[in-house]
């Protein structure tokens, strides 16, 4: 039998949200490697600058604030002349994580966390929508997390957040099956990012000690494989867990 051949990432384009640190990071060098031009989207124009050079290819940095979605939408627009078209693929990973009891978390903490969580992935995937129709192609990419499942303590605005990611996934696979528009979730159990500054997972009960957390470089590979399996196969859903 011989196998579907997979998806070449040689040529293609690529928009990284969250692309300066951690997880998008390490997602843009990953499939810059295997040939793909990226787009890095965030917030710190200094860090972005830095691995755009250091990834090379044509990388291209836009610093936003991706809580500001007119600035975003100004940025996405930017992309048809900056790469030559909308991109191919884009991975929606930007995020904002603590860890407070829900008595406590003020309401003006909740709403940035949805903003940048879920609100800021419909505005890019808004943007590119019609394009990525119009064109019968297109990879949406959502970073989802074991959140989006499964709840804890202290996590009602990160879990809330990622509920709702995974249900806006869900819908978007529904209105978009049979388009030629990929969508997929890849949600990884704790990664071991500078998201965590601001907890001590080895001294915090209850949470996942560093050395038994997934690393970035783990979940980059993981988004590799869904954006290169073969155009016939749709890769809905991809929950990670350290082995």
């Amino acid at each position: 039998m011989k196998p579907l051949p997979s998806v070449s990432l040689q040529g293609r384009t690529v928009l990284v949200t969250g692309a300066s640190r951690g997880i998008g990071a390490a997602v843009a060098r990953r499939l810059a490697f295997a040939g793909a031009r990226v787009a890095l989207l965030a917030r710190d124009k200094e860090a972005l600058g830095a691995l755009a050079r250091e990834i090379g290819r044509g990388a291209v940095a836009l610093a936003c604030d991706l809580r500001d979605t007119e600035t975003l939408k100004r940025a996405i627009d930017q992309l048809p002349s900056l790469m030559g078209g909308v991109p191919d693929i884009v991975v929606n990973n930007a995020g904002a994580f603590f860890l407070t009891p829900a008595g406590e978390t003020s309401v003006e903490a909740f709403s940035e966390t949805l903003a940048t969580n879920l609100t800021a992935p419909f505005a890019v995937v808004r943007a590119l929508l019609d394009a990525f129709r119009a064109r019968g192609s297109g990879h949406v990419v959502t970073i989802g997390s074991i959140a989006d499942r499964t709840t804890f303590a202290g996590n009602a605005a990160y879990a809330a957040s990622k509920h709702g990611l995974r249900a806006l996934h869900e819908v978007l696979r529904e209105e978009l099956r049979g388009s030629g528009v990929r969508v997929s979730l890849v949600s990884p159990g704790p990664v071991n990012t500078d998201l965590w500054n601001t907890v001590n997972p080895d001294e915090h009960p209850g949470v996942t000690p560093h050395a038994s957390m997934l690393t970035a470089d783990a979940v980059a590979d993981a988004v590799h494989y869904v954006v290169t399996a073969p155009l016939a196969l749709n890769v809905d859903e991809l929950r990670l867990s350290r082995s």
